[in-house]
């Protein structure tokens, strides 16, 4: 039975160097310090410094617990790897094999995760579709992504809360607000920013004909609250509030708990109304307003805001960063990195790795 050991040592080789660039030596050090001081008395005095050091300390825990589970299924399968030489077992030395595939994909993912070193990549995001040319074939287009990257957060153990949904008239969204909550959750959706396209027979033409559809996802970071905190003048600001309501104008609040923030000097509306109550969407709304508006910000000092925002975009042909193909032919392509794959539905369920890791691999190569 032939052994893996060499595998086995490429793959701790190349977890090592790993660790290095993670400086995952450095987090252990940090995760003792943000313990000690998650653990002390009256931490919550200062709720806004505690927020913050809990969520630094859950960063660091999961970074450092990955590492160490890669580690520890590697000195698994090392022992079993011997066990199946020694004994001639078929059935063992095939669990090492599908084991080694495993762990080589979750390096390859670790690897993709090494990139993720911008400036707010470690941050929580917040994720806007908007729907665009294609009536209400876009509203249901809309909808599609939402329920996509809302899979993918899952399947990623990624925290998702869905702050506002605008239903369209006859079907889908006219737009929706969610935040995703996890590891470089921003650093791996703002692969996603940009126009998507659509192209299917449509559902809601009676002849039948091929429809072109497209949407706007908008992903921008939540600072924490530990930073500078983006100032909002009261009076830069009109609050409207009125009642939720869900798909077919069916009330599902019988209150005017919806709130609606217009911010007058930028023209930036965002809104919540999935809270139980006024207070709780109006708090969860400026959040949104507030993680917006420091994106503006940070994309006009780089004089990139007309390029990068998708408020001064055609939401239509011409501008999009990915098309998704139904008919006449089965094509996902991102024309940013010419990644492609023909496994439409897989991708609609949330299958979006392949894709967002071609993105950060093309934006790591034109940074050099």
């Amino acid at each position: 039975m032939p052994s893996h050991a060499a595998d086995v040592a490429r793959l701790r080789g190349r977890l090592a160097a790993l660790a290095d660039v993670l400086r995952i030596d450095e987090a252990r050090q940090r995760h003792v310090e943000l313990s000690a001081d998650a653990a002390a008395p009256g931490l919550w005095d200062d709720p806004v410094r505690a927020r913050g050091v809990t969520t630094e300390l859950s960063r660091v825990e999961a970074q450092v617990a990955r590492v160490d589970r890669i580690v520890g299924t590697l000195d698994d399968l090392e022992v079993l790897d011997e066990l199946a030489a020694e004994a001639d077992d078929e059935d063992s030395a095939a669990e090492v094999t599908a084991g080694l595939v495993g762990v080589e994909a979750e390096l390859e993912r670790l690897e993709l995760a090494a990139l993720l070193s911008g400036e707010h990549d470690a941050s929580d995001a917040i994720v806007s579709i908007h729907a665009g040319e294609g009536g209400v074939d876009a509203m249901d287009w809309t909808q599609m992504l939402q329920r996509m990257y809302l899979r993918w957060s899952e399947d990623h153990g990624f925290a998702t809360e869905v702050f506002d949904e605008s239903w369209g008239e006859e079907a889908g969204l006219k737009s929706t607000t969610f935040e995703v909550r996890g590891a470089d959750a921003y650093g791996w959706l703002s692969a996603e920013h940009g126009v998507h396209r659509l192209v299917r027979i449509s559902p809601f033409d009676s002849q039948a004909r091929r429809q072109t559809s497209f949407a706007l996802v908008d992903v921008v970071p939540v600072l924490p609250e530990v930073d500078e905190e983006v100032e909002v003048a009261d009076e830069d600001l009109r609050v409207d509030v009125y009642r939720s309501s869900g798909p077919g104008g069916q009330s599902v609040n019988t209150t005017d708990s919806a709130v609606r923030i217009t911010h007058l000097p930028t023209g930036i509306v965002v809104s919540c109304q999935n809270e139980k109550s006024q207070h709780q969407n109006k708090a969860a709304a400026l959040r949104v307003l507030k993680a917006k508006l420091a994106e503006l910000e940070r994309q006009r000092r780089a004089d990139q805001l007309d390029e990068l925002r998708g408020g001064k975009r055609n939401v239509g042909f011409g501008s999009q960063i990915r098309s998704y193909v139904l008919q006449p032919y089965q094509l996902v392509k991102d024309l940013r990195s010419e990644y492609e794959t023909g496994n439409v539905q897989a991708v609609l369920s949330g299958d979006l790795d392949e894709l967002l890791g071609a993105e950060l691999r093309r934006r790591a190569r034109a940074a050099r």
